[in-house]
């Protein structure tokens, strides 16, 4: 077993990352039963990302303990698994408001699956990085305008209750701002030619409070508090049905 010295917040930020990804995990597995029958499919799918967020930190503090660095595939591998979860997550959240598109669908997976493969040739020198960034930074964008002015902001728009539309509101903000850390440290390893000696790790690990844990709790309240809102009136309904 590796022993970290005190001073070393690259691995803390990894050892912070994995447990609050766990904890972030059992807490979403625990909360399928908080929630309609309609929200247990985005709230999985977000403890599937972190699942696959912890797997990936575990791995990576693993390799910085033993080499003192961590290669950029260590980071890919986990964002190109967890990212489009989330994206499909978003996607059913708004599913449960109105009738979605199997079109939409799969565009969303392609995009962010290739989103996050073609940033990773660029670093891996396995294509021209100018190329790699520009063509990721559409496909974010494109994900961006389907969540902003897209079917599932007119269908989450027109839901009744505003704890859809408020969980919507955040959760395409943390896409927006939270996500935002991918193309940046992108941009700063393969244009302006920082090493990644740790710092960029440590930024990374720190955002994945924000990205994935955050995003999946957020997922998991708005589906609690929207299954809160429809029970009262699926009770009175039942009740004048009986009467």
């Amino acid at each position: 077993m590796a022993v970290f010295q005190t001073t070393d917040l690259t691995a803390a930020s990894y050892s912070v990352a994995l447990f609050g990804l766990v904890a972030t995990t059992i807490l979403l597995l625990l909360g399928q039963a908080w929630v309609g029958r309609a929200w247990k499919v985005p709230v999985a799918l977000c403890a599937i990302a972190a699942l696959v967020g912890a797997i990936a930190a575990y791995e990576a503090r693993s390799a910085w303990a033993a080499a003192g660095g961590v290669p950029v595939v260590y980071h890919y591998v986990g964002w190109t698994v967890s990212m489009p979860l989330q994206i499909l997550a978003l996607y059913f959240l708004a599913h449960t408001a109105g009738k979605l598109g199997a079109g939409l669908f799969w565009r969303l997976v392609v995009v962010s699956i290739l989103m996050v493969f073609v940033r990773y040739l660029g670093e891996a020198a396995l294509m021209h990085p100018t190329l790699a960034f520009l063509i990721g930074l559409v496909f974010w964008l494109y994900i961006l305008g389907e969540l902003f002015f897209g079917r599932m902001d007119d269908v989450v728009s027109t839901a009744p209750g505003d704890h859809l539309r408020r969980g919507y509101f955040w959760l395409r903000l943390i896409v927006t701002i939270g996500w935002a850390i991918y193309p940046l440290g992108n941009f700063l390893t393969a244009f302006a030619g920082i090493p990644d000696d740790g710092s960029l790790s440590v930024a990374y690990n720190l955002f994945d409070i924000l990205n994935r844990m955050a995003f999946g709790v957020a997922v998991l309240a708005t589906g609690v508090l929207v299954s809160a809102e429809a029970s009262p009136s699926a009770t009175s309904a039942d009740k004048g049905a009986r009467s």
